[in-house]
């Protein structure tokens, strides 16, 4: 059974494990959508009669509704509540989902993949400002790297849920299965999902709420420290996704099959970081574990630029940069969220909406970038990893630097 935290807003208690368990669901939309559909782009490419690149921009597009599905979700939630804003993005990712199930063309799946990404944005932002009205502190920090950690089987199960789809049917049954999923999260917001914004602490509507609350929250030097640690871990994460199937497979010869079980076993790396730190939550500082991921990713994307530099890529300098980058990420990005949200508390929904929209527009670029030198080099995947760790860095050491003794603070340095 899933801990519970100690709760702050609308009423006392506990943060309930039904509760933790549908926001871990709602953020599992962006893996399934991503990780599920991936292995299908060449069937894609062949039934439509078009070019990879354009099967590619359908990523682009599903990562850009997610940044801006966040990014207008969140303020919506703080002025209109969180329990039916959330029910209607549910619906929405479930409508689009049968809309790229259906589409005639690589034009339209793009739209429909615009509307499942700004769909699942919108469930996945409300989703976490729940958890921020209701928990704070180090239980903050603990149930978002609970999520992150359960929530990572998705990534574990989805290229090889996939793969078995693509074998027995074909690749619009996965957006048929993504359709079902959106049905079931519908249900779960309607009869599991609390009303954690009471009327009397919603803010007013309007752009010019919404911008007086962005610039707010942007103001706060820590916040957006914060940020950009989270955000510059994705750079190095979507460069993954995009270029390893062509390091293992291509460069390496692993089959589709080999090359799942790969892809499962780095997210379980992560999977199993971000539940370590949420164990460590409370009794270990944030910013000391966040560091460590920090380390960690640096050192992996030392490796692969020596081994695509000096060695051709061999396969075990892959496989080991590419674990112990996904390790990293379970200790640097949910950890950077926390931290982030914990700086600007009164604007939940407006600050989770600021960071989704960062590190999703930072996947959408990225996907593209990261392929630029074709598929038979591994050195702009190795630069992108070792910038990201760099950027993520400097957001930590500088722009998030510990605040003066006596200082106030969401959550304490040292925690």
């Amino acid at each position: 059974m899933l801990p519970t935290a100690t709760t702050r807003g609308p009423s006392a208690g506990t943060v309930p494990a039904t509760l933790v368990a549908t926001v871990i669901f709602l953020t599992a939309v962006a893996p399934l959508a991503t990780d599920m559909y991936v292995p299908a782009f060449p069937r894609v490419s062949e039934e439509f009669g078009t070019t990879a690149s354009a099967v590619q921009l359908t990523l682009t597009t599903f990562f850009a509704g997610m940044g801006l599905g966040q990014l207008v979700g969140g303020p919506f939630s703080d002025q209109r509540g969180r329990r039916m804003p959330l029910v209607a993005g549910t619906v929405l990712m479930t409508v689009a989902s049968v809309a790229c199930a259906v589409a005639p063309d690589v034009w339209i799946l793009m739209l429909a993949r615009f509307l499942q990404g700004f769909g699942g944005g919108w469930a996945m932002v409300i989703g976490r400002a729940v958890i921020v009205d209701l928990a704070h502190g180090p239980q903050l920090v603990r149930v978002l790297n609970l999520v992150m950690g359960i929530g990572g089987v998705a990534p574990i199960i989805s290229p090889l849920l996939g793969a078995v789809i693509l074998q027995l049917t074909g690749w619009r049954m996965t957006f048929w299965s993504l359709a079902a999923l959106g049905i079931l999260m519908t249900f779960c917001a309607l009869f599991i999902v609390p009303e954690s914004m009471p009327p009397e602490k919603r803010h007013a509507g309007g752009l010019g709420e919404f911008g007086r609350a962005a610039k707010a929250v942007l103001s706060n030097r820590r916040f957006v420290g914060y940020v950009v640690v989270a955000s510059s871990a994705f750079i190095a994460l979507f460069a993954y996704v995009a270029t390893s199937a062509f390091i293992l497979q291509n460069m390496n010869g692993l089959s589709p099959v080999a090359y799942s079980i790969v892809f499962a076993a780095n997210a379980g790396g992560m999977t199993l970081a971000a539940l370590v730190s949420a164990r460590l939550a409370g009794r270990v500082s944030t910013r000391k574990v966040i560091f460590v991921g920090q380390i960690i990713a640096l050192a992996a994307g030392a490796a692969m630029l020596a081994g695509a530099l000096w060695w051709a890529t061999p396969l075990l300098v892959a496989m080991g940069s590419f674990f112990a980058l996904m390790v990293a990420q379970g200790l640097i990005n949910t950890n950077g969220g926390a931290l982030a949200s914990a700086e600007v508390p009164e604007h939940p929904g407006t600050s989770s909406a600021v960071l989704g929209l960062v590190q999703w527009t930072t996947a959408g670029v990225v996907a593209p970038i990261a392929g630029l030198g074709g598929s038979d080099t591994a050195v702009p995947m190795a630069l992108l990893m070792i910038g990201g760790a760099l950027l993520s860095l400097f957001g930590l050491l500088v722009l998030a630097r510990p605040q003066p003794a006596g200082a106030p603070a969401g959550i304490r340095d040292d925690e």
